[in-house]
């Protein structure tokens, strides 16, 4: 008989438990019959569920080591009753199956042990994963060994030869069967897999990079961006990057947060199940704490959103376990978010749109037809977003629409075309973020908000929330909550959203959203302003530099709903004249305002401002035509002051073309016409055109005494613009007359008063008379002091600084710096051209060829390009531009 087996103790017993189980099993294939032997293998099943209950148990090493010896123990007792005679050859295989089960646990325990100084029971829940592991070997093992142990011990019994041949046929038929069931598996680390990676992910490989080095450094993260950005593919192709799997092996794991409902005992489970922690309902975190630290893991709470901001009050819980999960050591967090709700050491990584290059890829990798520039215009519209260039890919090639059917049906359905089926579409995604609590926790009218945001393609600038929204509140909170959710982000001073969202949150009727329409009597109430550089109030008005798109886009929609809207027009002219003073450039109301019938009443006045506006930006002979056929419709109505304000402005544009005697006509006919008024403001006005008008013309003492007359007709006060225009004219009559020191004296002059007014355009002006005075005069540094200063009031209007680019051309070639000289004027010719700005482009293209032929004529006498000299040492007789 054999001894009972003791409990072991210390590591070497543990070892040795496990070696005696391991002989006894190689000696049960002596074992004489397989009547006895199944009473025998019957106790060894019990003991290998004893095993099982061990490992669920969490119980040590040591007590596993005990148990096979148990089953050696067992064995050796079936030997002492039975004959020895050979079980069959398929229960031999599954006593070696077993054997080899218990040598693999044997070998990790000796490798788990010496890792430590001092083996103290090693506890299973420290390596509860590869315990798990063996758990489920030795279960299938056992499954195998019982269907063995049957089919064995029922074959034996049979009494017949005919009947074994019988059993022998469908016994093997069912052990193919069984077997094809039971296959042998490799011990795997317990948890779900992470999802395989997304077919591409184009235009993020620096973005990945950046997490990839964040996660081996188990650096906490947060992915944050509008849905459909891309959060998702970026996680899961980072989860299955090379550099990850080497650093976390197979403790990678992603948690659909949205896939449970929110709260922190489900949050927990989940946790515990995608994990491998094997704790059905942990209480808390502390629970899982110990089996989390254990290890490192890189964990992704996708769309963590849903368990960041859930309805009820388990948000807080929630966002505290989170908060405390991503300090665990050993734990690399990665949450995927639309909202900023995240722990306070996560690393917050926005993520942006697709590049042009990359949303390109993702559109033809889907769609496969050529390359073509619709499309790409197209994909410029949706924001280079990923879910739409998806969606909008998706649905053509299902379609099976060519690039022509796909703009015709971009232009009809807009982002209705993003739409794939099974409910899958933009609008979806976008809903999800509306239903967020946060969201409705704002109040019932913040979709209204929202829509005024969308409606307006900047979005709305956040330094004129209290005169857009005065009667919010709480205004402030609400957009930095609409941030927060990422339904939109800030651009510079605005706050705007991707062009898909705009597209579908934007009111489809602008009129029935009240909201939308109160913001516009506010636009149109700051139109309204005089704009007088005189008036303090005049800087106020330089709202619309940073405006003037979201107002045009206004105004475009408006007068394409109601034509016949008085006061949509009305705005419509002051836009204009706005344009004019702080901001010109071209404008799409151009072809509306120009469409209009010459009957209706707004006709005259808007295209007078649109004229004006098209001088301001140096296209003098757009402005003389409009102006034109507005003093035709002026004479018809018979307004004796609007026919003088256009024959004013008339005689102007006449200046700038060189027609002198036809504007010198036009200026003393709106001149009589403020006489017999009365109106000495616009008689100063029409004197200084005069004098701009007999300066061009070369009568120098006339132009003088009209620009004496208009200083006279000036008031003291408020008109410091116009008295600054007069002196700046005198300054210009003197230096054509040759009295430098009385040129400068005006300029000086024009320049004090011009800074007591908040235009920076009068003091280019200014500025650049003085750099063509001192030039000519052959006193450079000063010249260049001034073009200097000429070009920092320049700003962003272009006219203004081809016009400082060719002077400063002019002064280079007066110095004698001919490539640089040929390269300003190059660039001044450019800016022209992008304006349409006729004149003045061919004033430059009369400067670049006097420069040619200079060089040209160095070349000839051997001179070199490079040599410093004036223009003066060169030719005897300098051209004039």
């Amino acid at each position: 008989m054999a001894t009972k087996y003791k409990r072991p103790k210390g590591r070497d017993g543990a070892i040795s438990a496990l070696n005696v189980a391991i002989d006894g099993f190689s000696l049960a294939k002596e074992i004489s019959s397989a009547t006895p032997a199944k009473a025998v293998f019957g106790s060894v099943s019990i003991l290998l569920g004893m095993i099982k209950d061990t490992m669920a148990n969490e119980q040590d090493y040591v007590d596993l080591g005990l148990h096979c010896a148990k089953i050696c123990e067992t064995l050796k007792r079936g030997m002492d009753k039975t004959k020895q005679e050979d079980f069959s050859k398929c229960l031999c295989e599954a006593i070696d199956q077993l054997k080899a089960t218990v040598e693999e646990i044997r070998g990790n325990v000796t490798k788990q042990s010496g890792r430590h100084p001092v083996f103290r029971f090693i506890r299973s829940r420290n390596d509860k994963d590869q315990i798990a592991g063996w758990w489920s070997e030795l279960n299938r093992i056992l499954q195998v060994f019982h269907i063995e142990l049957a089919i064995d011990t029922n074959a034996t019994a049979s009494k017949t030869e005919a009947t074994v041949s019988k059993i022998d046929g469908e016994v093997s038929k069912l052990r193919e069967e069984i077997r094809s069931q039971v296959r042998p598996t490799k011990t795997s680390t317990p948890g779900e897999s992470p999802p395989p990676m997304p077919r591409a992910c184009f235009g993020r490989d620096t973005l990945i990079k950046r997490i990839v080095d964040l996660a081996e450094d188990l650096h906490p993260m947060a992915l944050i961006g509008a849905g459909g950005i891309g959060k998702t593919s970026i996680a899961l192709t980072v989860l299955q990057h090379d550099r990850i799997k080497e650093r976390f092996g197979d403790h990678r794991r992603f948690i659909r947060c949205d896939q449970f409902p929110a709260s922190r005992t489900n949050f927990l489970a989940q946790l515990s199940k995608v994990t491998g922690a094997g704790i059905e309902t942990p209480e808390d975190l502390a629970s899982l704490r110990q089996y989390l630290s254990s290890k490192q893991m890189f964990i992704v709470l996708d769309n963590a959103e849903s368990i960041l901001d859930p309805p009820g009050d388990s948000g807080k819980e929630i966002y505290d376990a989170v908060e405390e999960l991503a300090r665990f050591p050993g734990i690399c967090l990665c949450i995927t978010s639309r909202i900023t709700t995240i722990p306070p050491d996560c690393k917050r990584l926005d993520i942006p749109t697709l590049s042009v290059e990359a949303g390109c890829e993702a559109f033809y990798g889907i769609y496969g037809l050529g390359r073509s520039d619709v499309v790409g215009d197209i994909l410029k519209q949706l924001d280079f977003h990923p879910l739409s260039i998806t969606l909008l890919a998706t649905a053509a090639w299902r379609n099976g629409w060519n690039n022509s059917r796909l703009a015709r049906e971009w232009e009809r359905r807009q982002t209705g075309v993003l739409q794939t089926g099974h409910n899958k579409g933009l609008a979806d995604t976008i809903e999800l973020s509306l239903a967020s609590p946060m969201f409705k926790a704002l109040g019932p009218d913040t979709r209204g908000l929202l829509g005024v945001i969308a409606f307006f393609p900047q979005g709305v600038d956040e330094n004129n929330l209290d005169w857009l929204f005065p009667t919010i509140s709480n205004r402030s909170t609400i957009f930095d909550t609409f941030c927060a959710l990422s339904l939109t982000h800030r651009s510079g001073e605005f706050v705007t959203m991707l062009a898909p969202l705009r597209d579908y949150l934007s009111p489809k009727d602008p009129t029935s959203s009240p909201l939308l329409c109160t913001v516009k009597k506010h636009y149109f109430t700051r139109l309204s302003a005089e704009l007088n550089p005189g008036l303090p109030t005049f800087g106020d008005t330089r709202w619309i530099v940073s405006e003037d798109v979201n107002t045009e886009h206004l105004l475009n929609v408006f007068t394409s709903i109601d034509a016949n809207s008085d006061d949509v027009w009305d705005a419509c002219g002051k836009f204009l004249s706005h344009l004019l003073w702080h901001k010109p450039r071209y404008t799409i109301l151009r072809q509306k305002i120009e469409g209009l019938p010459d009957e209706h009443p707004s006709k005259r006045d808007c295209l007078f401002h649109l004229a004006r506006l098209l001088g301001g930006i140096g296209n003098q002979s757009e402005r003389h035509r409009l102006l034109t056929h507005v003093l035709g419709l002026e004479r018809e109505r018979g307004s004796d002051i609007s026919i003088a304000d256009t024959l004013c402005s008339l005689s102007n544009a006449n200046r700038e073309l060189d027609l002198h005697e036809e504007g010198i006509q036009q200026g003393k006919e709106a001149l009589a016409i403020y006489q017999r008024l009365g109106n000495t403001t616009r008689q100063a006005e029409c004197q200084l055109n005069l004098a701009w008008l007999f300066y061009g013309n070369e009568q120098y003492d006339a132009a003088e005494e009209a620009a004496s007359r208009a200083i006279g007709l000036l008031p003291e006060k408020g008109e410091e613009f116009r008295a600054s225009r007069s002196h700046r004219v005198l300054g210009r009559i003197h230096h054509s007359k040759g009295e430098g020191e009385k040129a400068i004296h005006h300029f000086e002059e024009a320049l004090r008063i011009a800074s007591s007014f908040k235009w920076p355009s009068e003091q280019f002006w200014i500025h650049y008379a003085m750099a063509e005075l001192f030039s000519d005069e052959g006193q450079f540094d000063d010249a260049h002091a001034h073009i200097e200063q000429a070009k920092s009031f320049a700003g962003d209007d272009m006219y203004q600084q081809g016009r400082a680019m060719q002077q400063w051309a002019d002064i280079l070639f007066k110095e004698g710096k001919l490539k640089e000289a040929m390269s300003e004027a190059l660039c001044a010719l450019e800016a022209y051209e992008k304006l349409g700005a006729a004149r003045a482009a061919e004033n430059c293209r009369n400067l670049l060829l006097n420069i040619e032929q200079t060089m040209e004529g160095r070349a000839a006498s051997g001179e070199s390009d490079s040599d410093d000299c004036t223009l003066s040492e060169t030719s005897e007789h300098p051209p004039s531009p």
